[in-house]
């Protein structure tokens, strides 16, 4: 005999989507199955994908061979192994991270998760989200990238870990600030629990929105000190160089 919930679940969902028929995450409207994006929003999004760096995940104009990285990441590498993010930076985009972060729409990040699934990478890794200040964290009541992590993790089954890194300075919001202004805020702002071993473990760390890479790169070193042998930088949306503003 079929259990009674699943019952209930399939006779009451012509119901709901009556009643709260799904709409796109972007502009809000009615589409055909929940996290679907309408035609017009689809169609603005830029995916990211390869050809791109090996190291940062810009996009390459065309094929560049297997591990080919850009200037920037060859005249300066950041700490991290590798680095991905779902879409450039735009509107659409920037309407979900919004809704997510500052409209306390918390499903939007089982969405995020599901579209960061296809650059998770080969082999099991420990999920780590960026952390917030506890200050922050109790004005927001969640961390959006953890919320991320969690989603991330559960598609995944691997673990995830929201205490190895903390937040232990507060800063002032980035916005606005230059990239060394942005290294300077975050400078010191991190540290490392304890009892967490990360020796030779390759780590997914997660963040919603890749600018300038300040708060990622900090929170790779320190993982790296940790112990880790890989850490892959993985975000909703990453800034391109010619849209930072």
């Amino acid at each position: 005999m079929m259990p009674l919930l699943p019952l209930l679940k399939g006779a009451l969902r012509p119901v709901v989507d009556y009643a709260l028929p799904p709409r796109c995450p972007g502009c809000g409207a009615i589409v055909g199955e929940d996290f679907a994006f309408c035609l017009s929003c689809w169609g603005g999004m830029q995916f990211l994908s390869d050809p791109s760096c090996a190291r940062c995940g810009l996009p390459f104009p065309h094929e560049m061979g297997e591990g080919a990285e850009c200037g920037a990441c060859m005249a300066d590498p950041p700490p991290w192994d590798g680095a991905r993010a779902v879409l450039a930076y735009g509107d659409v985009a920037r309407t979900v991270a919004l809704r997510l972060k500052y409209g306390r729409r918390i499903g939007m990040a089982r969405l995020i998760a599901r579209q960061m699934l296809r650059h998770v990478g080969d082999g099991e890794a420990v999920i780590v989200p960026v952390p917030l200040h506890r200050w922050r964290l109790w004005q927001r009541g969640f961390n959006q990238s953890a919320l991320i992590a969690d989603h991330l993790g559960r598609l995944t089954g691997w673990p995830v870990d929201k205490r190895v890194l903390q937040r232990v300075k507060r800063t002032a919001p980035l916005r606005g600030m230059n990239p060394a202004q942005r290294a300077k805020t975050v400078r010191g702002a991190f540290g490392l629990g304890e009892g967490h071993d990360l020796r030779g473990r390759r780590v997914l760390l997660i963040d919603d929105i890749h600018t300038s890479g300040a708060t990622a790169a900090a929170c790779a070193k320190l993982l790296k000190r940790g112990g880790a042998g890989q850490v892959h930088l993985l975000c909703w949306a990453r800034v391109l160089p010619d849209a930072v503003d």
